[in-house]
């Protein structure tokens, strides 16, 4: 890659992220309402993501040569991190406790 393709290769990058950063900001601005598709993503994308994420950690269970342990180590984080959810109801311990669970189940 030349020193101009280069150039113009970080420039793009910059303007997409300002661009990305920028435009909540020139949308929603101050002192106007929400749109009702915002509230309604704020609402459900937590939810979303959350499954998402015992989708893509589950995703090998059945197979892929997935031992007992294995599959028992990803169950037992998962009823963890279920339990810790219906306890709390936060995002942040739920996931760092199936984490951590996960983790210290697979080292024994």
């Amino acid at each position: 890659m030349t020193t101009t393709q280069q150039i113009i290769t970080v420039a793009m990058a910059v303007a997409t992220t300002m661009l990305t950063r920028f435009t909540p900001f020139i949308m929603l601005r101050p002192g106007r309402p929400t749109p009702k598709y915002i509230v309604y993503l704020g609402k459900v994308l937590p939810a979303a993501m959350f499954a998402l994420l015992v989708v893509y950690c589950l995703r090998g269970l059945p197979s892929h040569g997935t031992t007992l342990p294995d599959a028992a180590s990803q169950l037992v984080a998962v009823a963890a991190t279920v339990a810790m959810h219906v306890w709390r109801r936060n995002m942040m311990w739920s996931i760092a406790v199936g984490t951590a669970c996960y983790m210290l189940l697979i080292r024994m």
